[in-house]
Parts: C-alpha cells; sequence; structure tokens
C-alpha cells in the first residue's frame, strides 16, 4: 500500500512538472534568471557584491525539473542530475573555501553544467507542438547559456595559464575575473570585439574563435528549425 501510494505521488509529481514545463512557465523563469544573473548580478558582483545564492538555487530547481521531465535515457538523466547537483556545491565550496583545485574543479563542472541545460532547453523547446513564444524563449535561454559556458572555459583557462587574457584593468579576484570572462564571451559571441580584453594565450584565441563561429551560426541554424517546425505544422493542419 505504501508503495502504491509512493508510486502515485511520484506520478503526480512528474505530471505536475511536464505541465510546467509544457508551457511558457518553465522557460519564461529560466529567461527571467539568465536576464538578471548576466545584467544586473555579474555587474554588481564585479563592483564586489555578490547575491548569486539565490538565482543559483532557482537555476539548479529549473535544471533538475527540466532534467527529469526531457524524454531521455534514466541513466543520462541521473548523470544530469548528479552533475548539476554535485556542480553547485562544488561552486559554492570553492567561494567559501577558495583553492586552486577547487576553483579548477568548479569551472569543469561550470562548463559540463551550462551546456547539459543547453542540451536540456532544446530539448524541451524542439518537442512535438505548434512553434509558439516559449519556443522562441528557448532559444534565445539556449544562447545565453552558451556564452556562460564559454566564460566559464575563458575561467579554466585563465586559470591554467594566468595571462592568458589580456586586460585594461587587470581583475583582483576571482569575481572579477569571472565578470570580465562572461563580458567577453558576450561580446565574442555576438562578434562585437571592444577590444578592451584580448585572448593571447592560443588556447584562448581557438576559444574565442570557436564561440565566435557559433554566435553566428546558431542564431541562423535555430531560426531555420524553427520556421520548419512551422511550416510542417501548417501543412498538417
Amino acid at each position: 500500500m505504501t508503495t502504491n501510494s509512493h508510486e502515485s505521488r511520484t506520478a503526480i509529481l512528474q505530471m505536475q512538472m511536464s505541465e510546467f514545463w509544457s508551457g511558457d512557465i518553465g522557460l519564461t523563469l529560466i529567461s527571467i534568471s539568465l536576464t538578471v544573473l548576466i545584467f544586473v548580478i555579474v555587474p554588481l558582483r564585479q563592483a564586489g557584491l555578490s547575491g548569486r545564492f539565490f538565482l543559483d538555487c532557482v537555476m539548479v530547481t529549473l535544471m533538475v525539473s527540466g532534467a527529469l521531465v526531457v524524454n531521455q535515457n534514466r541513466i543520462i538523466t541521473v548523470i544530469t542530475v548528479a552533475l548539476v547537483v554535485i556542480g553547485a556545491f562544488v561552486l559554492w565550496l570553492s567561494r567559501f573555501y577558495p583553492s586552486p583545485f577547487r576553483e579548477r574543479l568548479s569551472s569543469i563542472l561550470a562548463i559540463i553544467t551550462l551546456l547539459l541545460y543547453v542540451r536540456i532547453v532544446l530539448l524541451v523547446m524542439f518537442r512535438q507542438g505548434h512553434v509558439s513564444w516559449s519556443r522562441i524563449q528557448g532559444g534565445v535561454c539556449a544562447y545565453l547559456l552558451l556564452g556562460m559556458a564559454w566564460a566559464s572555459a575563458y575561467g579554466l583557462v585563465e586559470q591554467l595559464h594566468p595571462g592568458s587574457f589580456h586586460f585594461v584593468t587587470d581583475p583582483t579576484n576571482l569575481d572579477q575575473l569571472g565578470s570580465k570572462l562572461i563580458y567577453f564571451s558576450f561580446a565574442t559571441l555576438t562578434t562585437v570585439g571592444f577590444g578592451d580584453v584580448l585572448p593571447v594565450f592560443p588556447y584562448a584565441r581557438s576559444l574565442a574563435i570557436a564561440e565566435a563561429i557559433v554566435g553566428q551560426l546558431f542564431p541562423a541554424i535555430l531560426i531555420g528549425a524553427l520556421v520548419a517546425m512551422a511550416m510542417q505544422a501548417r501543412t498538417k493542419t
């Protein structure tokens, strides 16, 4: 009797999460969280303020719920959830007890977690159904997440090889370094290139070239896929 009630509660929870992600709410919350993180929290961190903990908790919750809803192998789901939780734990452990090893491990896990989140968002986005505002939000979220993932990769390169980037004003701590590299990442992703942060190490330059290419190809491919979905849905009706 207890097993049946537990299974029924699990089924209800999964159904509620599926309804949450099938509408606009899930991707809307991701969009809001990423927008606040990139355009509000990151500049505040550069000024010496943090305030990231709440948004990190929201993002982890959305990652886990999204991983549980999308149609994928159970082993992949378990691995995804475990990496998300471990990544968040190591991130905050490296903040409270900083060390070179923890900071590098945090960067590696951040890259993996953000790329997994891109996959989750795209799987939710390209589920069957009509092209809606929710799918457009998913494309924007995936684009922003790619920029965050590349920023973590730049951070890892800088940690492994200090001096990989030239800054007009050198960062004084890890938070300022992360803020400047997020700024550089989105400037590169959109191919703006202001020139106040320059990659000088070969691997850093290779990453910047790769990000610039992805930044141009991703929107074009995404728009083409959405147009194809819209045309396919129209022919069926």
